[in-house]
């Protein structure tokens, strides 16, 4: 069974937000998130990862802006 995380969403529409994500083979979760709109994919929103010092967590997906 593959392990999971959970990372919180910065910024744009889902600001707030977290998404529970697997981990690869080492350790590290994708390095981009897509988060659906109300109408799927033709709102989707992009999310990268990114490192997340400053929090206590190692990780935060931040917003880069609309996928269409």
């Amino acid at each position: 069974m593959a392990s999971t995380v959970q990372i919180p969403l910065v910024g744009g529409t889902a600001d707030g937000e977290t998404v529970t994500v697997e981990l690869d083979s080492n350790g590290r979760p994708p390095l981009t998130h897509h988060h659906l709109g109300p109408a799927g994919l033709a709102e989707a929103q992009i999310y990268e990862l990114e490192s997340d010092d400053q929090h206590g967590s190692p990780w935060v997906y931040a917003w880069r802006g609309p996928a269409v």
